[in-house]
C-alpha cells in the first residue's frame, strides 16, 4: 500500500486526481468493505481540502479586484 500524503501537504490538483482515483476505484465495486470506508474516508478528507482551496481562491480573487471598496471588474473582449 502506497503511503498517503496529507491533503494539506497536496496541491489542489494533486488533491482532486487522488479523489478521481478514489471514486474510479470504489465505482467497479470489487473492494472489500473495509478498504471501501477507507477510500470514503481519504474521500471526504480530499473533498473538504479542495472546497476549502476553492474558497481561499475565490476569496483572493475578490479582494484583488475590489478596489476601494467598490467592485472593478472590465468586459472580457476576446478580439483584443
Amino acid at each position: 500500500m502506497t503511503t498517503r500524503k496529507k491533503a494539506d501537504s497536496l496541491t489542489f490538483e494533486q488533491s482532486m486526481k487522488e479523489l478521481e482515483d478514489l471514486v474510479s476505484q470504489m465505482e467497479q465495486g470489487d473492494l472489500p468493505l473495509e478498504d471501501a470506508l477507507k477510500n470514503f474516508e481519504r474521500g471526504i478528507e480530499l473533498a473538504r481540502f479542495s472546497q476549502q482551496k476553492l474558497k481561499d481562491a475565490e476569496q483572493k480573487v475578490q479582494i484583488l479586484t475590489t478596489k476601494n471598496g467598490q467592485q472593478n471588474l472590465d468586459v472580457f473582449d476576446a478580439n483584443n
